[in-house]
């Protein structure tokens, strides 16, 4: 009998397309199964085929715009959701959490086929017949899968085990075509480990200046299909994703408040893009995270954890902090009732206020677990493991403190920065500063008007090119830290900015000419005065007459200064101060106009006109 090629059995197995050659009538049909949660009218693939044959999934609208909608839905209906930071604790609860990650490797190959693991191809076009578990298909472990795995681990303070061992963990569904999955459920390749959570890492006051949470396993295990959902109850499936190598971490149950599990979940994040061990974060699917979740009563001191409920796939920061508090009540409400907490999956929807049942829990017994025949146990040196931790680089934590104590950031800054674009706007960051240092050489402070350097250019860095991202595509940043707005030119305007040569709204419009490439590479400066941008300001004198004809006009809000110089007013009328500030800037020529003089003129002739002599606050 002839051999049949794998992509013909790819169109068999997967639309039920037999050769019309041969003693059998071809008979195409489509794969349909019953699923818990309704019927699964129709699943169609294909393996290789053209992108323009496959319909195209409807947009989905961004992640922001699904917050806002939902939040405008529950203020109509009158529910006030209550704030996360003042949700924290139930008087006479205790909420135990245990936390089941699971984060997409950076490897090139597939974990048991030599497929490539390329996220941006068209569906279903890097597929081995092991993937697909086509008969006669045999795992093939790819070692190069181990490096990233083994720095993730050692980022998360564990300790790597010499063997190893894969195990089958069996389940039917669509996206898993083999009936199992390969994970490590006995002898996993990583154990006790743990993660160190500070107060600047957003966890909960309640849990003070930091807390340590254990790691109880790291595992190696394959990734499943992805699945696309269509109108009408139709499902696509893409096997690209099948057999992508994935870590599951495993914590122990040691948390207790809401907000220090989504710092976990965070600060996971942070740590393995650190070590380049992840592909992507949250944001882009490339992290997932399971939550475990048990609540008893605080006055039986003796009484063991509650029954613990799974609420499966969270795809968000926000979502884990909003689900584990959704789960936590209606725990204590159903036990407050006299009722009895099922073991159960259940599921959560953006935006929601409440969990909703899946599934009955499954445990050992049910996914029947056993060794892999096909698959040899794992064997790790311990010479790959001392290089590897020698080669891990700087620590989140101590970028931290460095963006913090020597470049003056905010906490909050100095970790976005780590956290966006998988770690390389941190570098663009850095490349960034070292532009400005070179323009700026040895120039005395006096020289230069506004913030430091590194404020000002971390602020641009995050806040200044998070506004292009809202209005347009990705920024295309490089690991190196370069995206479409080249350091150099981001560097250029800002240090134009920085010695008030041109205004903060000329630097913006200058952002958005070379992000638009309207300015060639280097070209900064020679734009500025092609379009004569320089800032020519006014003087002390055309100030102070602006200032003061403004005034005239707004005797009531300076009565308020003068109460508040008298003493009779406790709160300095700071925002009737940034009132008048808009109105000279709209009563003269706002391109020569610099907010903070005119703020500074207004209060001099405010002092003069209330108390002579006397400085205001503010």
């Amino acid at each position: 009998m002839a051999r049949i090629p794998t992509t013909e059995l790819g169109r068999y197995l997967l639309l039920g397309q037999i050769n019309r050659q041969g003693c059998l009538r071809r008979r195409p049909f489509q794969l349909a199964t019953a699923t818990s949660i309704g019927q699964l009218r129709r699943v169609s693939s294909s393996v290789g085929a053209p992108t323009s044959s496959v319909p195209t999934s409807p947009t989905t609208a961004p992640l922001r715009k699904q917050l806002k909608d939902q939040a405008k839905l529950l203020k109509a209906s009158g529910h006030k959701k209550k704030k996360n930071v003042d949700n924290q604790t139930v008087p006479g609860w205790e909420l135990t959490v245990g936390i089941e990650i699971h984060a997409q490797l950076n490897t090139s190959r597939k974990l048991f086929s030599a497929a490539a693991t390329s996220f941006n191809d068209s569906p279903n076009s890097h597929v081995a017949p092991f993937d697909l578990a086509i008969p006669g298909s045999q795992p093939i472990f790819q070692p190069e899968t181990l490096i990233p795995a083994v720095r993730a681990a050692l980022a998360l303070n564990c300790e790597i085990q010499h063997t190893s061992r894969f195990d089958r963990k069996h389940y039917f569904h669509w996206d898993q075509p083999a009936g199992y999955q390969i994970t490590q459920f006995y002898e996993p390749f990583a154990r006790n480990g743990y993660i160190e959570l500070m107060s600047r890492d957003g966890i909960a006051a309640q849990d003070g200046q930091g807390i340590r949470v254990g790691i109880q396993q790291v595992q190696l295990e394959q990734d499943t299909a992805k699945t696309t959902a269509q109108p009408d109850g139709v499902q696509w499936l893409d096997f690209n994703r099948v057999g992508v190598p994935l870590i599951e971490i495993i914590t122990r149950p040691e948390i207790h408040h809401p907000a220090t599990a989504a710092a976990l979940v965070r600060k996971v994040q942070v740590l393995l893009n650190s070590v380049d061990a992840c592909v992507s974060g949250m944001e882009t699917g490339g992290l997932r995270a399971d939550v475990n979740v048990s609540v008893r009563r605080t006055d039986d001191a003796t009484a063991g954890l509650g029954t613990r409920t799974e609420i499966k796939n969270l795809s968000s920061f926000k979502a884990v902090e909003d689900a584990i508090i959704a789960e936590r009540d209606r725990q204590i409400a159903v036990l407050e009732a006299g009722g009895v907490i099922a073991g159960e999956t259940r599921g959560w929807s953006l935006g929601s206020t409440e969990t909703r049942r899946l599934r009955g829990k499954e445990g050992e017994v049910d996914y029947r677990y056993m060794p892999d025949p096909d698959l040899g146990p794992v064997v790790i040196d311990p010479k790959l493991v001392e290089y590897l931790a020698s080669s891990s680089g700087v620590r989140p934590d101590d970028e931290t403190d460095e963006l913090i104590h020597k470049h003056g950031l905010t906490a909050k800054d100095a970790i976005s920065l780590l956290m966006l674009d998988n770690g390389a706007r941190v570098q663009y960051f850095y490349n960034v500063l070292d532009a400005l240092d070179a323009r700026l050489g040895n120039a005395s402070c006096e020289t230069i008007v506004g913030q430091p350097a590194s404020t000002l250019a971390a602020n641009w860095c995050l806040h200044e090119l998070g506004k292009l991202t809202e209005v347009s595509s990705d920024l295309d940043m490089t690991p190196d830290g370069e995206c479409r707005i080249r350091s150099a030119d981001l560097a250029a305007i800002l240090y134009h900015l920085m010695r008030k040569e041109i205004t903060a709204k000329v630097a913006r419009e200058l952002l958005w000419s070379v992000y638009r490439e309207d300015i060639s590479r280097g070209g900064v400066t020679d734009a500025i005065a092609a379009g004569d941008l320089w800032f020519h300001e006014l003087s002390e004198a055309e100030y102070t007459a602006l200032a003061d004809t403004v005034l005239r006009g707004e005797e009531k809000i300076v009565a308020e200064f003068t109460r508040h110089a008298e003493g009779k007013s406790k709160q300095y009328p700071q925002g009737k101060l940034m009132f008048l500030v808009g109105k000279v800037m709209r009563a003269g020529p706002e391109q020569r106009m610099d907010p903070a003089s005119v703020e500074r003129t207004l209060k001099a002739r405010i002092d003069q006109v209330c108390v002579p002599g006397v400085q205001t606050q503010g």
